[in-house]
């Protein structure tokens, strides 16, 4: 269990609220019934959440159903004045803030409360109150105090959860942990594919609403309530500080700043309206503070011990390079971050006083090439990926098809004498361990700059669902054969389903790859896959067979 655990506090009340925020307001359209009985009065049918923890204070979340039928992004309901409070126990016996917040249509009767005042280091338990009912009661922890000697931070990581693909026990087993400090989502909270669509026939294992594609401000509300009916990821939200960014699919498939992969404008309208209006669901249904103009880039201290940048990779990159399009993936007037946030990034790295660099990072940085990958492999690998089928041995919506971008950020690591960074990266629905060098033709010759963790996907199809077959049985062919290509690269698992646990120290940062036993089984296990970690000062991955503890 991390240590630098805070004494209890004193007493002390403090009172603070705020509204959900996000980008501007679009018209609603569409509705889906509440699943609530029809009894009068305000109701919690989507539990509680908190998220991005600082020293003081924390953001606590709630969605208020203010009468039958005014469901998730139906429009419906009048206002409702929420109640908040902080307890320094469960039974709330020893409060330490308190305050109001109001409910709207116009956010979706979504709540947020930015409470300040509180001390660091130190877990909290919080609820909601509506008339006469309360919300479920959630737990949260406050981060260290900036300058604070900290022993160790520990967090659940996770990314990539379809609700159509499977059940979500990976969150069930994070909200069991008493151990962590928060639960980092690397991105893909939600899908945005109609019914059938991804996965498609059988392998569909439930049904997710609305079961059209979602392209309308109301469509991304219905589908974040949906989601936020799931048990599992209730019980993650109401045990755990949320601290989480965006990938592409809570806009849609291989988003970019000026469309995507999955939106037709013929068909579904304006690519601008419908980011916004994704965005403006994402605020309000997430404990997410917004960054610059709505985006998710932003960072987060923890003591001494660890600065946590976390990136936005869809709001401001180019049009991914596409075969024979004749965009040059070299080209220095195309980028993934773009130059405002890269920039911060840089200098946010180089400027860091804390012993580990870590970097929320969507996609992933490390350069991959197929080498000699049997043919058979390279369609599943190409759907998994995102690379082109024709076998380029680059993936263009990742880091590789930015490659200027990459090659500035890794030199300044490298001319900057910056140590000790650290990628946690998901998005391609597999767990690899990775050294990242300037280029990898010179690896290992060269030394690497940096290491990455990616963590595989909650319930998202990896190769052995897309080759329909048991895990474990043909995969190792195309493991060997990536390794080979891929010097730098450690480890990789291509067809388990789990999450993580990250454990920084002073001397190391390790994660440990859990991985469950059926993605469709409700009741699946978790066992733990294996556990990798790098040693402070080395810019080095290695197996360790020392779990955390």
């Amino acid at each position: 269990m991390p240590a630098g655990r805070a004494p209890a506090p004193r007493r002390r009340t403090v009172v603070a609220a705020g509204a959900a925020g996000g980008a501007a307001l679009l018209p609603l359209a569409g509705a889906l019934p509440s699943a609530r009985a029809a009894e009068a009065g305000p109701s919690f049918e989507h539990g509680v959440a908190s998220g991005d923890p600082l020293p003081d204070g924390v953001l606590l979340w709630t969605r208020v159903t203010p009468e039958p039928g005014a469901g998730p992004g139906s429009g419906k309901g009048a206002p409702v004045e929420v109640g908040w409070e902080v307890a320094e126990d469960r039974a709330f016996t020893r409060p330490v803030a308190h305050g109001t917040v109001r409910a709207e249509a116009a956010s979706d009767h979504t709540v947020k409360a930015d409470v300040r005042g509180l001390r660091p280091a130190t877990t909290y338990f919080f609820r909601f109150t509506a008339g006469k009912t309360h919300s479920p009661t959630g737990r949260t922890r406050t981060a260290p105090a900036e300058g604070a000697n900290v022993a160790a931070l520990r967090l659940g990581v996770v990314s990539c959860a379809n609700y159509e693909g499977g059940y979500f026990a990976s969150y069930r087993h994070l909200a069991a942990r008493e151990d962590l400090d928060a639960v980092l989502h690397l991105g893909d909270y939600l899908y945005e594919y109609g019914h059938g669509e991804y996965p498609t026939g059988d392998a569909v294992v439930r049904t997710v609403q609305p079961t059209h594609e979602i392209v309308s401000s109301a469509d991304y509300r219905i589908r974040h309530g949906h989601y936020k009916s799931d048990p599992d990821l209730q019980a993650m939200h109401a045990a755990h500080p949320l601290i989480a960014i965006w990938d592409d699919h809570e806009f849609a498939d291989n988003a970019w700043s000026g469309g995507a992969a999955n939106h037709d404008p013929a068909a579904e309208g304006d690519w601008a309206r419908r980011m916004a209006a994704a965005k403006q669901a994402y605020f309000e249904w997430l404990p997410v503070r917004p960054s610059t103009a709505g985006s998710t880039f932003r960072k987060l201290r923890f003591g001494n011990l660890a600065e946590l940048h976390l990136l936005d990779l869809r709001s401001f990159r180019d049009a991914q390079a596409q075969v024979g399009d004749g965009k040059d993936i070299d080209d220095p007037d195309r980028t993934l971050t773009g130059r405002r946030q890269l920039d911060w990034l840089k200098q946010g790295l180089a400027r860091s006083t804390a012993r580990w660099k870590l970097v929320g990072n969507p996609v992933m940085i490390s350069q991959v090439a197929f080498g000699s990958v049997p043919a058979k492999f390279l369609g599943p690998l190409a759907e998994c990926l995102g690379v082109p089928r024709e076998g380029l041995a680059v993936n263009t919506d990742q880091w590789d098809g930015y490659t200027d971008d990459r090659h500035e950020l890794l030199a300044h690591l490298r001319d900057s004498r910056v140590t000790d960074t650290v990628f946690l990266t998901g998005d391609i629905h597999m767990n690899w361990a990775n050294e990242v060098p300037l280029r990898a033709a010179d690896y290992p010759e060269e030394p690497p700059v940096a290491t990455e963790f990616v963590i595989t996907s909650v319930t998202s199809d990896n190769l052995d669902d897309t080759l329909h077959v048991a895990p474990d049985t043909l995969s190792g062919i195309a493991e060997a054969a990536v390794r080979a290509a891929n010097r730098h690269v450690r480890w990789v698992d291509m067809d388990s389903h789990g999450f993580g646990v990250l454990e920084v120290t002073s001397a190391r940062a390790q994660m440990d790859y859990f991985i469950l036993s059926d993605k469709t089984d409700p009741d699946a296990t978790a066992t733990l896959r294996r556990s990798y970690r790098t040693l402070s000062g080395s810019q080095r991955v290695e197996r360790t067979y020392q779990p955390i503890r």
